[in-house]
């Protein structure tokens, strides 16, 4: 079983990689972690996007570490472009069985206006996606 973890560089979501950890713990899967810069075109960025690279990059860096804690080796890329489409893309690149996200962490009414990356991934991705929410959610 193939995962591909996808983590998001707008916030920290370490109990999305704890339970991917905890698949792969159960099923004996490989994991990759994939963050995306979320940069489509640089020339209409406030920032270059050397910026919204290394956010990916410490997103990344971030899950992968943590997989490594719980004695779980995983590789990681960063990407750049629109999330749900690299997202998309790189799990059919690594036949993956499985994407693992965290639930957004805008507000509902930024979802609504902006879209929710798990939603789109349930939507488009033509596999399984698990969305894994914050363990205080919905108490």
């Amino acid at each position: 079983m193939r995962i591909v973890l996808a983590a998001n560089p707008e916030a920290d979501q370490p109990w999305v990689t704890d339970a991917a950890a905890d698949l792969v713990r159960q099923t004996g899967a490989t994991v990759t972690v994939v963050a995306v810069d979320e940069l489509e075109t640089e020339h209409l960025a406030p920032m270059p996007r050397s910026v919204y690279t290394e956010r990916a990059e410490r997103a990344a860096e971030a899950a992968t570490r943590r997989l490594a804690d719980a004695g779980i080796e995983a590789t990681q890329a960063v990407l750049p472009g629109r999330p749900v489409d690299q997202i998309i893309r790189y799990a059919e690149e690594q036949s993956a069985d499985l994407i693992v996200v965290g639930s957004s962490a805008r507000p509902l009414v930024a979802q609504r206006l902006l879209g929710s990356v798990p939603l789109s991934l349930i939507e488009k991705a033509g596999r399984p996606v698990l969305v894994v929410t914050h363990p205080g959610a919905g108490k």
